[in-house]
């Protein structure tokens, strides 16, 4: 007989909850391009974070109890890191000067690509684990030196053509330097061109697949178990643009955010260091984790910065 996290009916059900959320979300907003406007975004947000946080129920009696926390700290710890993707998104829409309008779809098909490199990594993570124990201490003392790199960090400019994705594209594809509507390709005098917004794709999926390295460790160091990790995995970014949307605004406000899921990564890395002598219960987990983020918001909302220091 199957482990309950391998049978089928698990990922049905997960499939459906996905497709039937994503069906929801499109006759509720529409799929018009349009700019997605605060309290759209907060309807949105709402609805994914109530699924992923509604599907621990489902793991918690479906699957088992042990499997439901660890699918809640796995998405905590997922959600709480992929709002360092946020940033960034931020960054890069400021550079290329994308418009509101543009930036729903960009960020649509960059989730999309996001799910499909997501999946990758897990695959080869879990397989890594169970096949090479000693890879366990190399994801964490990686999630700790992360979780060091981000406490230090200081306040480094970001060049989004020099990433990867940009370099590469720029090499194989012809473009214009004029926008065709929200299309990532349009066809003149029976050519084909990329325009500006898929630069802008790229970049966003390199930025993914950077963060991925930090974030898929950090989700292992919870549990190996592939159906846990996938489904907070995916859940916790399904629901990330809306939440650009939402937090936009004031994102810059969480100015010590990034120490905080430096704590979260360093915690997690240290917890699958020392998991063949000391295992860290999850529950444990879950309050620790908790009250780094809460912290953290907390700190950055009741300490204002201050301006003209010497």
């Amino acid at each position: 007989m199957p482990a309950p996290a391998t049978v089928p009916q698990h990922w049905l059900v997960f499939a459906a909850c996905v497709i039937g959320t994503m069906l929801l979300d499109l006759a509720l907003f529409g799929r018009k391009t349009h700019a997605i406007a605060f309290r759209e975004a907060a309807l949105k947000s709402l609805l994914w974070v109530a699924v992923g946080l509604g599907f621990t129920g489902y793991v918690y009696g479906a699957v088992g109890p042990q499997q439901g926390i660890d699918y809640l700290v796995a998405y905590l710890v997922e959600k709480s890191l992929s709002v360092d993707n946020l940033f960034v998104f931020l960054v890069v829409f400021d550079y290329f000067q994308v418009k509101e309008r543009h930036q729903p779809r960009i960020l649509a098909w960059g989730i999309l690509g996001a799910l499909l490199l997501r999946a990758a990594f897990i695959v080869a993570g879990t397989e890594a684990l169970h096949r090479l124990h000693f890879t366990m201490y190399l994801f964490g003392a990686f999630l700790v030196f992360s979780g060091v790199k981000l406490a230090f960090r200081g306040e480094e400019s970001i060049d989004p053509q020099k990433s990867l994705g940009p370099r590469v594209a720029r090499r194989y594809l012809r473009f214009t330097s004029t926008l065709d509507g929200d299309r990532f390709f349009t066809k003149r005098d029976g050519k084909w061109y990329a325009t500006p917004l898929f630069l802008v794709l790229t970049v966003i999926e390199t930025t993914d697949l950077m963060f991925a390295v930090d974030s898929v460790p950090a989700v292992l160091a919870i549990t190996t178990d592939l159906f846990v990790v996938y489904t907070s995995n995916i859940l916790a970014i399904l629901g990330l643009r809306a939440l650009y949307f939402l937090l936009a605004g004031v994102m810059k406000r969480f100015r010590f955010l990034d120490k905080g899921l430096a704590a979260v990564l360093a915690f997690v890395g240290i917890k699958m260091l020392i998991a063949d002598w000391y295992k860290i219960p999850s529950l444990y987990s879950l309050a620790v984790i908790a009250s780094i983020l809460v912290v953290a918001v907390v700190a950055s909302l009741a300490i204002p910065e201050r301006h003209g220091a010497a």
